[in-house]
């Protein structure tokens, strides 16, 4: 169990070297595939995805963009962008095996650092899940924590159709969000191929 935590550690720090390395931010492109099939890699590659798009997603957003909604009862690009960080938290702390305490702030959070965190997180979901078994996937749970101590804990089942895909949802809207702005998503972004034409 020790080894495992140190390993999970090095990943997690490693996820943050990608941060400042001359590339700049992760998911720009997706990472190589992997060379088999496990249910690690699987999950890796829709994390790896997930990362791409949103990173096209919040990429070249101004201000302006951010305080920008659809109508009076729908949330702002800004809020939603909250919203997916919140969610990618929740699914990268069930690979942590780490709970998620609520309420999450973001307040103090500008949004290049919501980026960067949110991007930083997927990362390191998917650095944990390439090297994840069938077995770990057992131990991966959604567990949430309020400040009064009760929460409640969920199997990772529920962390794909709940946290990864409803922020896959929330990306389509921010790009549908931003389009409607004036400021659609770079043209030349390719989802098939995981980069840039």
């Amino acid at each position: 169990m020790a080894k495992r935590r140190s390993t999970l550690f090095l990943l997690f720090l490693l996820s943050f070297v990608g941060l400042s390395n001359a590339q700049g931010l992760p998911f720009r492109e997706i990472p190589p595939a992997a060379k088999v099939f496990t249910s690690g890699t699987l999950m890796g590659r829709l994390s790896d995805g997930l990362g791409f798009r949103f990173y096209w997603a919040t990429e070249g957003l101004t201000e302006d963009d951010l305080s920008f909604k659809a109508g009076e009862e729908s949330r702002t690009i800004g809020e939603t962008i909250d919203h997916i960080y919140s969610l990618v938290l929740m699914f990268t702390n069930a690979t942590m095996e780490q709970p998620t305490v609520f309420p999450i702030k973001t307040d103090s959070l500008t949004f290049d650092e919501k980026r960067e965190k949110t991007l930083a997180f997927i990362q390191t979901a998917s650095a944990m899940l390439k090297v994840s078994n069938d077995a770990d996937f057992e131990r991966y749970n959604l567990v949430f924590q309020n400040p009064n101590g009760s929460g409640q804990k969920l199997p990772f089942w529920n962390g794909l159709n709940g946290p990864l895909e409803d922020a896959l949802w929330h990306i389509g809207q921010v790009v549908t969000l931003r389009r409607i702005a004036g400021n659609p998503i770079n043209s030349k972004v390719d989802f098939m191929n995981g980069a840039v034409r």
